[in-house]
């Protein structure tokens, strides 16, 4: 019998060191992940955290290792699994101190995503809709200018795809098309540096699909913001020649 107590205490007794043996190489294997994402060694901090994250599920340590898996995978420009990380953070982990910033990381990993204007623009409106989210969520970050700044890149490249969709409509003569296009811009993004360049486009689509009246009545209501980017004179000439043509047609 003492012989089986004394097996026994030895047997628990390792375990409680097992035990606080574990807690100590989680702590461990977390700044192992922080020292190697300081270094730059992205892949192996992705598996340290994962590490963390499986064996600290619950813990203060295995919510701020989900973050920096999330960080891990931006900074090797893995964006989408760094978006699909950052959500798990702030659907299951809301009052980390770490979901405003991985909410930000989530807009900035579509907004880098958004390929250039001509390509498909799926991320470009994720970007937009998740800084917007951002914005309603966060009204006083300290992040807002750089937000803002992004939201506005993020548009003009949307304007200027619509724009050059119009441009391309135009050259092909598919007038109807052409005006759908440059309406998105005087509609949706009459903020951006495209606007003047849209109503001045819609002119000349107008006039050359033999909508004279609608020409000047379009010339007329948009005068300012023609006249104030250069474009009113060289919009009234081209409604004069296309009137000109058109009477010449009917003699």
């Amino acid at each position: 019998m003492r012989i089986l107590f004394i097996i026994s205490t030895i047997f628990f007794a390792s375990c409680a060191g097992t035990k606080n043996n574990d807690q100590i190489s989680l702590r461990d294997k977390f700044n192992a992940g922080m020292e190697n994402l300081e270094e730059k060694k992205y892949l192996q901090a992705q598996s340290d955290f994962k590490n963390v994250i499986i064996r600290g599920m619950g813990t203060d340590l295995g919510d701020d290792a989900q973050y920096y898996l999330g960080e891990a995978y931006f900074k090797n420009e893995e964006y989408l699994l760094a978006i699909a990380e950052y959500e798990k953070l702030t659907r299951k982990m809301g009052f980390s101190p770490f979901v405003e910033d991985a909410r930000f990381k989530i807009c900035e990993a579509y907004s880098i995503e958004s390929p250039k204007y001509y390509h498909d623009q799926e991320y470009t409106r994720k970007a937009l809709e998740r800084y917007q989210e951002f914005l309603d969520d966060f009204p006083n970050s300290t992040l807002l200018d750089s937000v803002l700044i992004s939201i506005g890149s993020l548009r003009e490249k949307l304007a200027k795809k619509a724009f050059e969709t119009g441009v391309l409509y135009l050259k092909m003569e598919e007038y109807d098309s052409a005006k759908l296009s440059f309406q998105v811009v005087i509609d949706e993004f009459y903020d951006t540096p495209y606007l003047a360049e849209a109503q001045k486009e819609m002119i000349i689509t107008l006039a050359k699909n033999r909508e004279i009246e609608n020409a000047i009545s379009f010339l007329t209501i948009n005068e300012t913001s023609l006249s104030r980017n250069g474009f009113y004179n060289e919009t009234v000439e081209f409604i004069d020649d296309m009137k000109l043509k058109l009477q010449k047609e009917q003699e």
